[in-house]
């Protein structure tokens, strides 16, 4: 409706700011080419859109209300959509300074990141996640991995979507793109893989998940403009930082179900610095560097300085938006976060009536105590209790209403019969 607007919209008041105008999207008919620029532009950049209010789902699971969540998505369309202009734009602020954020690194994972890291502690840690014996588990690691590789696969496409073509050697940095997505990713899980068996003594599934996810975040900013080599060191940085905050964010006691900080927040900012000492210009590349080197290419710190401004900027902006809105829903009568009660029920049981997948996934998770497994128990069999005799009710009423139906039609014939009689 206007999230692609807020972007790229060029019909009133063009600023640096926001752009303005083509809401509610409908294209010129007129031009074909045009148009067919415009339909791939709008389903691309809706993708991002989705991905940064995924990211900020991350950080509410199992506190948050589905109802809540639904409007903090809707709403942060426009919390992204502002950056994407600044970024993106050829109107917008960094953009006239040269910003290199070719995928989504600060308009997308930094957006989506400090948005839910706010989120996060704002909501305050789930029960039982601290503590002794308060170390999170995954409950399915097997399902973890699968939806990883979706991801990875998935980030070849952001990447290499990122030239919007194939022509006028678009094709060679789509080429170069889906290269360095692959060497970054490499890179991180070895990392990832290395760091678990020095700090646990063992490969941990999470993370090398945390190390792989963080390494593609440092590769969405300047995976156009980047060697292979590059990219294999820059998702290895990546992949250590994301792994060393990853502890710091257990000892502050974050309650960051998947990893924001870590991947999103700390994996976005390592991948927007990284332009400003690795950027090479050449000719094929002029149009995403805008004729800036990096650091190590005799660029100077302007490139660098630039990248960190934006790192800044957005980062200010979205943490103050984030908690706008959290703290707005958090007034409404429809509230934010789940009740003690709701809680230990689970939000599957709660949102969707979904019992009895809750209990085994909080066992592992978070290692119950007899006590507070009992409460668990308590409260879904009170669930079940009040649902039986709902359905009870209800088949009394309907029973009774069968019934008086089936009385007036037998009286009405009654009457037919003696009137025919009569």
């Amino acid at each position: 409706m206007f999230g692609f607007g807020f972007t790229f919209g060029e019909e009133w008041l063009t600023n640096p700011f926001c752009g303005f105008g083509q809401f509610f999207f409908n294209p010129d008919d007129s031009n074909d080419i045009q148009q067919g620029w415009a339909y791939a532009s709008f389903i691309f950049q809706m993708s991002f859109a989705t991905t940064t209010s995924t990211i900020v789902s991350a950080g509410m699971a199992e506190r948050i209300r589905l109802k809540a969540y639904i409007v903090v998505a809707f709403l942060l369309t426009v919390v992204h959509a502002i950056p994407a202009h600044w970024v993106w734009s050829e109107h917008g602020l960094f953009y006239k300074l040269g910003v290199i954020d070719s995928a989504g690194c600060s308009v997308v994972h930094l957006v989506g990141g400090v948005a839910g890291t706010v989120a996060t502690l704002y909501l305050k840690p789930r029960q039982n996640r601290f503590g002794e014996k308060g170390q999170q588990q995954m409950s399915n690691p097997t399902n973890a991995v699968l939806g990883t590789f979706m991801l990875w696969w998935g980030w070849l496409a952001f990447n290499t979507g990122s030239t919007y073509g194939v022509s006028h050697y678009k094709w060679r940095l789509a080429a170069r793109s889906a290269i360095g997505t692959v060497m970054a990713s490499a890179g991180g899980g070895i990392t990832a893989v290395v760091l678990s068996k020095i700090i646990a003594k063992k490969i941990q599934v999470d993370m090398l998940i945390d190390g792989l996810l963080a390494a593609l975040v440092s590769t969405t900013a300047g995976c156009l403009c980047i060697s292979p080599w590059q990219a294999l060191v820059i998702g290895s940085i990546g992949a250590m930082l994301a792994i060393a905050s990853y502890q710091i964010v257990e000892k502050l006691e974050i309650d960051d179900p998947v990893g924001v900080v870590p991947v999103h927040v700390v994996g976005a900012t390592w991948g927007m610095i990284s332009p400003g000492i690795f950027a090479e210009n050449d000719k094929y590349t002029m149009e995403v560097t805008h004729g800036h080197n990096g650091l190590l290419y005799g660029g100077g710190f302007y490139l660098l300085g630039v990248q960190l401004l934006t790192v800044v900027t957005v980062s200010i902006w979205s943490g103050l938006l984030g908690f706008l809105i959290i703290w707005g829903l958090n007034q409404t009568p429809m509230g934010l976060r789940l009740t003690k009660y709701e809680e230990l029920l689970g939000a599957d049981l709660r949102e969707h009536g979904l019992a009895g997948h809750n209990v085994a996934k909080y066992k592992v998770e978070k290692k119950l105590t007899t006590k507070a497994f009992t409460s668990v128990m308590k409260a879904i069999m009170r669930w079940k209790r009040l649902t039986r005799e709902g359905r009870e009710r209800r088949e009394m009423e309907r029973q009774m209403i069968e019934n008086t139906f089936n009385f007036q039609l037998e009286e009405n014939n009654l009457h037919q019969r003696r009137a025919g009689a009569k």
